[in-house]
């Protein structure tokens, strides 16, 4: 590994043990939706998909796959890459999809700035980061994944226009991820209003790390950042 390779963002990859289904998902359909990163990025990035898509987005850290499935059901007109690290979680996407029939949906099951580092620039319409881990000891914050160079990296890959959203339940983290992306001069604030990023929009389903946060009495931020 490089000596210079930016500090792990993630925590485990792995937790319980996976039901034989599981691991024949991560054995036999996993490959067939990897991003090949392994080649240079298909120009137009669309290509990537089997359906004609009109746009692609990004999740990074999508969990069990709850808010990314849901965009791929309410969005069939939009190819979705999604980056989790955590085998379960990839794991549970895996059989969601299975069921489901999906077919506009990539994955990487490993650090997302890799698939930030493949991307063609101005590629992506919209990016995610939901919820990702604060890491709230002062010693770990330079793990957080909203850093500069990162932000510099998203701000190459989103196209003009396109839009970033960030959801936290640390109001330490999400304060620092505005100043970060705002600093970069790349992107510009949408909201208007407190509700704006008090409030989760409707197309904005919830996961069930923000209700894990609600039941334990903290609330969430929603900010919604646009490309200029």
């Amino acid at each position: 590994m490089p000596e210079d390779r930016p500090l792990r963002s993630y925590g485990r990859r792995k937790g319980h043990a996976l039901s034989p289904r599981k691991d024949r998902l991560l054995a036999e359909l996993l490959p067939r939706l990897k991003v090949p990163l392994d080649r240079p990025a298909p120009c137009p990035l669309l290509s990537l998909f089997a359906p004609r898509v009109r746009e692609v987005w990004l999740e990074i850290g999508f969990g069990s796959g709850e808010h990314l499935l849901w965009q791929a059901e309410h969005r069939p007109g939009i190819g979705l890459i999604g980056c989790e690290p955590f085998i379960n979680g990839v794991a549970s996407l895996l059989g969601l999809i299975e069921e489901r029939g999906i077919d506009t949906i990539r994955v990487h099951n490993g650090d997302a700035r890799d698939v930030l580092a493949w991307l063609p620039d101005a590629s992506i319409g919209r990016l995610f980061l939901l919820f990702p881990d604060p890491w709230p000891k002062t010693r770990h914050l330079k793990r957080r994944l909203v850093s500069p160079d990162t932000v510099a990296e998203m701000a190459r890959v989103i196209a003009p226009g396109g839009e970033l959203r960030f959801a936290s339940d640390s109001g330490d983290y999400a304060g620092q991820a505005l100043c970060t992306l705002l600093a970069s001069g790349a992107f510009v604030w949408t909201a208007e209003r407190a509700s704006d990023w008090r409030v989760r929009p409707p197309d904005w389903p919830e996961t069930r790390y923000e209700r894990k946060a609600l039941s334990e009495g903290r609330q969430s931020a929603y900010l919604s950042l646009r490309h200029v």
